[in-house]
Parts: structure tokens; C-alpha cells; sequence
């Protein structure tokens, strides 16, 4: 629908309407105004900069944010030299605040040379009532702060910073609306992420995330295969389905669905060839996802599946709401049905009360599931979070050994399972140039493996047979079938 919306013919010395989306495309209409004046002023249109910190969600938000700036009539800047500046930001740990705190004081060194500057701050780290308090008191320069919940209100909270010539706040607890048909500029043209779902019921002791982003509320699956199909239209192939935990997709609608229902609908949208998600929680995983995936021909051979722990006294402080023994056992039906699916995973060290013991499960885990790949962490103590205030937090040294013994593991495995399509012809996506070898590209198979083959820039967004000729452990170089 925002394809349709011509904001020339929107009156904007009307009241603004109440109803969504149209309020949004009414205030990029009053915010036009003022780029064209700028741009008489200076002759050049404005220049706009978003930064994203974080995840996949924060990565599609952004998308979302880049879209709206578009239709207002910014251009793209390369970087913080900008006259609008917004960082999307992420705090699920606090070294990330921290990140963005730096950041702010080279902005306001900026914004002394360039007083018109704008400067905009969303995202995770603004839910924290905390950060938005420091940021009033200590960087008073910031213009725009809102959160996660109304990031689609942005051209009317910069209307309000231009008009009010103040700094504008405007942060929400929670919310259960999800607005529809908004402007997206997509970072690719071949592939897209698609929310199917906002935030999080599960409260896991150590993770922020369910406080910032709210409860889990799911988008109705009409409106989820309509953006597919357009994305479809527009030559998009492979499209990424986003949520927290997209396994308890559609719990919450007033016609509940299942994930594994969904994805047959999507599967079902011509043009689409590759269907990826993420994440998935093991609690949630059922036997009807587990065979869907075994029957797809779209669905990609790959599962992000974070494990966090192998010891099940260690889940149960976490709240993850399954044991050891349940994990392996799923890990055995998905293999059943998917036998070369691709594994990933995440796993907490040094979590509060962790023992030696307690790490050898881990271990044990990592040993009878051989990940292609496993995102490690050492546990960092989260304020405002249950795990924060638990006793028994780990000594640093004891910490750094056991995740050098982890990485080590980890690396030994997935080098060796990696290797498995080794000396046979797949499908790859080209994603891009290579950035290290002139006449090569970058893609990626299915299971989410990279691979480097020769080619040129037109190979870029299609799907190619490729002979995979030497392993190099996490990636492949190869060459294109029949050359």
C-alpha cells in the first residue's frame, strides 16, 4: 500500500488523522516540507546516517527506520557526517551501552561544528529507564529518544523535534499494536528479513530482552504472506522469518496458528526459493515443525537451536524449561527427518554457579551434537535481570579456561562437520563480490555455509550450481559447475 501513497496529495494543513498508517505518511508529508526548504536554503537535500547495533530484529527495524527517512526525502549518508544521525540501539549486554555512550560524545564533538545537526536514538537500550535518565541529564544534545515499541512513529517524532525545537522523548512500556504497510529500504535486493512476531514471553534469568521488547504479540498471517508475496514481486528469493522465539508463533492470535503452518503457507508464495528462520527455542520445537521441515523443498537445511547450557541443574536457573536429555532428543528427531541438516548454537559459559561439572555437560553436548557452529559467550552479569543478583558468580580465571576449552572443541568439530558436502555440486546464493579475491564472489549453500567461487558482479542475487573443491574448515572455494 505505501507504493500507492502519494504524499503530494496529502493535505497537511489538515488535522492529523488518529488512524495508522495514514497519521505516519501524514507527518512524512509535514516533514517533506522541511527537507524542501532545507534544500532551498543549502542547495542540497539533507544527508541522514543510521548505525544499528545488535540483532537480526534491530537489523529489520532499521530497514524500516531507512525507509521512512527515504520517503521524507534524506539522502543516504556514509557516515556520522550526516545532518540526521540515528543509532539504533541494542543492550542485551551492557558492554553495548557502553558502546553507544562512546559514540554519543564523538557525536556531540559533531554536532559543535554542525549546530543544525539532528540526532536520534531508538532501540533496546532506550526501554532502560535508567539510559534514557543519563542521556537527559549527561547528553542533553540528543534530539529524539523513543524504544522499540513505536519505532514506526519516527517522521511524527521528528515533526515534533522541528517544530518544537526541544528534545522530544517518547518511550512506551508495552504495546500490542502492530502497524502494517510502513516504507522498508531492503539492504538487498534478493533477500529479506520478515518479522513475524515482537518480543518475548519466556524470561530467561540472564536476558534483558522479554523487559525492552515486550511480550510477545504475532503478526496475522495474511498480512505476513501479503509482504512475502510482494518481496516475492519484487525479486526477492530467500526470505528470513524473525522473531524471538518463532516457535510459539501464533499463540496469541484470535485464530491461533502454528509456526509449522505458517511455513507452508509461505512455502506455497511463487518465487520464493529459500525460507530461513530465526530463533528457535528447543522448549517450543514440535513434531509438526520437525516434519514440515523434513518434507519442504524450500525450507532451508539449517537450525539455529541455542542449547545455552548442558547441564540441566544450570537450565533451571536459567529458565530455559528443558533438560539436557530432552535437548539431545530433539536434536534426534530433527536429524531423523533432516539427516544433513546444518546444527548452530549458542552456549553461556561462567554462568552463576556453574561448576566443573556443570561445563563437562556442556561439553558432553557439544561432543554427541557436533555443531556446524556455536556462538560462545562468557556469562556477563546483566543488571535487571534475575541472574544479576544470583550468588556463586564465577571466578574470571575459571571462566576464560573453560571458554578456551569450549571455543577449542567447538572450532576442532565444526572444522571436521563442515567438510561434509566436500567434492559435490550444490546450490549457492550469491551474495556478493568477494572482498578479499578480484573475480570471485561470495555466497552461501542452504545450510548457511560460505562459499567463494570465481564469477563476476551479474551473478550477484542468483542461484548457481557449484562444485565445492576445497573445504577451508567454516567455508568452501569452489567452482561453478561445468567450467
Amino acid at each position: 500500500m505505501h507504493n500507492e501513497i502519494d504524499l503530494d496529495k496529502i493535505d497537511i494543513n489538515l488535522e492529523s488523522p488518529t488512524e495508522e498508517p495514514f497519521r505516519q505518511y501524514y507527518f512524512m508529508a509535514r516533514c517533506r516540507e522541511w527537507v524542501r526548504e532545507f534544500e532551498r536554503k543549502n542547495g542540497r537535500r539533507p544527508t541522514a546516517f543510521t548505525q544499528t547495533f545488535g540483532c537480526q530484529m534491530n537489523a529489520k527495524d532499521s530497514e524500516k527506520l531507512q525507509g521512512i527517512l527515504e520517503r521524507i526525502g534524506f539522502v543516504e549518508a556514509d557516515d556520522e557526517k550526516a545532518d540526521f544521525v540515528l543509532y539504533n540501539t541494542c543492550t542485551v549486554r551492557e558492554n553495548a551501552n557502553q558502546r553507544v555512550y562512546g559514540r554519543l560524545g564523538f557525536l556531540n564533538t559533531l554536532k559543535r561544528k554542525n549546530p543544525n545537526m539532528l540526532i536520534a536514538l531508538c532501540g533496546c537500550m532506550m526501554q532502560e529507564p535508567d539510559v534514557v535518565d543519563k542521556i537527559k541529564k549527561s547528553y542533553g544534545f540528543v534530539d529524539i529518544i523513543f524504544g522499540t515499541h513505536n519505532i514506526f512513529k519516527l517522521a511524527e517524532l521528528l515533526f515534533g523535534r522541528l517544530e518544537k525545537k526541544k528534545m522530544v522523548v517518547d518511550i512506551w512500556k508495552d504495546t500490542r499494536q502492530i502497524v502494517e504497510e510502513l516504507p522498508a529500504e531492503r539492504k538487498f535486493s534478493f533477500k529479506s528479513g520478515v518479522n513475524i512476531m515482537f518480543g518475548c514471553d519466556n524470561f530467561c534469568s540472564y536476558c534483558i530482552v522479554p523487559y525492552v521488547r515486550g511480550r510477545e504479540r504475532s503478526r496475522k498471517p495474511e498480512d505476513i504472506i501479503a509482504e512475502v508475496e510482494k518481496l516475492a514481486a519484487d525479486g526477492v528469493t530467500e526470505v528470513m522469518l524473525l522473531g524471538q522465539n518463532v516457535n510459539s508463533y501464533g499463540k496469541n492470535l484470535e485464530t491461533p496458528i502454528t509456526f509449522a503452518r505458517l511455513l507452508r503457507q509461505v512455502e506455497e508464495v511463487e518465487g520464493i526459493e529459500r525460507i530461513r528462520f530465526m530463533t528457535s527455542h528447543p522448549k517450543d520445537l514440535s513434531q509438526e515443525l520437525i516434519q514440515v521441515m523434513g518434507e519442504s523443498k524450500k525450507i532451508c537445511r539449517h537450525l539455529h537451536l541455542p542449547i545455552q547450557s548442558g547441564s540441566t541443574r544450570i537450565l533451571k536457573a536459567m529458565n530455559r524449561r528443558y533438560t539436557k536429555e530432552q535437548y539431545l532428543d530433539l536434536v534426534d528427531r530433527i536429524r531423523a527427518a533432516v539427516p544433513d541438516i546444518s546444527l548452530t548454537t549458542d552456549i553461556i559459559v561462567g554462568f552463576p554457579g556453574e561448576t566443573e561439572e556443570d561445563f563437562l555437560e556442556t561439553m558432553d553436548v557439544v561432543e554427541k551434537v557436533g555443531f556446524d557452529s556455536a556462538f560462545t559467550f562468557i556469562y556477563s552479569r546483566r543488571t535487571g535481570t534475575p541472574a544479576a543478583s544470583m550468588e556463586d558468580q564465577v571466578r574470571d580465571e575459571v571462566v576464560k579456561d573453560r571458554f578456551d576449552r569450549l571455543l577449542a572443541r567447538v572450532q576442532e568439530i565444526a572444522a571436521r562437520v563442515c567438510a561434509r558436502d566436500l567434492h559435490t555440486t550444490q546450490k549457492v546464493l550469491v551474495e556478493s563480490l568477494d572482498d578479499h579475491l578480484d573475480g570471485y564472489v561470495t555466497g552461501r549453500l542452504d545450510n548457511n555455509i560460505v562459499v567463494h567461487f570465481p564469477g563476476d558482479a551479474s551473478l550477484v542475487g542468483t542461484i548457481v550450481p557449484v562444485y565445492l573443491k576445497e573445504s577451508k574448515g567454516f567455508y568452501y572455494m569452489g567452482t561453478a559447475a561445468g567450467k
